[in-house]
């Protein structure tokens, strides 16, 4: 079994060494086999020159770089990664440590543990919203903003029980993540959401790890006032039309 890690990077320089090395240890250790795919968008702080120093170092066996002439967006940059790579699970994560490689095997083991038990699970979610989860480095409305949007796409939409529709760090059988990629049209944090949205309509089981979410160490988060309101026209949008 091959395992495809496919990390979107956009000024992640500082971090890709580490998340590398976090990935590799993980699977060494757990006797997996593995391949990274980092999908730059023409980095300004010159991450795709890290990358390619790191290449050198792990080999074009575990680590590959998909280079594009810009800002693409998240969903396009998984579907480059999807396209380039060889695995039969694809792990989806942030480059920037904020989802730790350990908690992988257990998202492994839950997915593993499905075939046994004839109850097929397609994609492992992590989770900070079950006993067991966190977040940590976030300061209060950071929190606040967390818990409202992901309470309000609970409430709002049908996801078959997911806790977290906002958390990207997921394991996907590569059937499941082909199916659904093509279908999921929104931007931002809404991209997430969508992903189970669609999912559990198209019947797909849905199972979850906890984890702890750690701010980013290096570099600038993301989330502004534009993401907020991006994630709530999503939102909307899913609500009317699925």
């Amino acid at each position: 079994m091959l395992y495809s890690i496919i990390l979107p990077t956009y000024n992640e320089r500082d971090n890709l060494p580490l998340i590398t090395q976090f990935i590799h240890d993980t699977f060494t250790t757990a006797k997996l086999n593995y391949e990274i795919f980092v999908v730059d968008d023409s980095s300004p702080d010159n991450t795709l020159d890290v990358a390619k120093s790191l290449q050198q170092i792990f080999g074009k066996d575990h680590f590959q770089i998909v280079s594009r002439p810009g800002k693409l967006g998240l969903g396009s940059a998984y579907s480059a990664g999807l396209e380039a790579c060889s695995g039969q699970r694809i792990i989806l994560m942030d480059a920037d440590l904020s989802h730790h490689p350990k908690f992988i095997p257990e998202m492994i083991a839950v997915m593993d543990n499905s075939d046994n038990n004839k109850k097929k699970v397609d994609i492992v979610s992590g989770t900070r919203y079950l006993k067991g989860g966190g977040v940590a480095g976030w300061d209060t409305f950071r929190k606040l903003t967390s818990c409202g949007a992901n309470f309000l796409a609970t409430f709002l939409l049908s996801t078959g029980g997911a806790s977290d529709l906002t958390g990207s760090f997921r394991l996907y059988e590569r059937s499941a993540i082909e199916l659904i990629l093509p279908q999921v049209h929104s931007k931002g944090y809404a991209f997430q959401m969508e992903i189970l949205v669609r999912a559990h309509k198209a019947g797909m089981k849905i199972g979850e790890v906890p984890i702890t979410f750690v701010d980013r160490i290096y570099g600038e988060s993301k989330l502004g006032a534009n993401e907020i309101i991006l994630y709530l026209k999503g939102l909307l949008q899913l609500f009317f039309t699925t």
